[in-house]
């Protein structure tokens, strides 16, 4: 397992488990990062990952990409 802030670019990921604070878990999974997930980032932006999950793009902190393990 790693932090999908590691992943390769345009590389597909399923999501093992969502990391943080209860708050922080209901945010992300609101947003559709739920374990068994298919993620993949599609690049890096200064301190943000823009990742498609679930058909959406979606920019996410590097901190909260962190948070959830691929």
């Amino acid at each position: 397992m790693m932090p999908l802030t590691f992943a390769n670019d345009d590389e597909e990921n399923i999501i093992k488990k969502v990391g943080g604070s209860p708050e922080v878990k209901k945010h992300l999974e609101d947003m559709g990062f739920v374990a068994g997930g298919a993620v993949s980032v599609i690049s890096h932006v200064g301190g943000n990952v823009i990742v498609n999950v679930k058909g959406a793009r979606v920019a996410i902190s590097s901190v909260m990409a962190q948070k959830i393990m691929i």
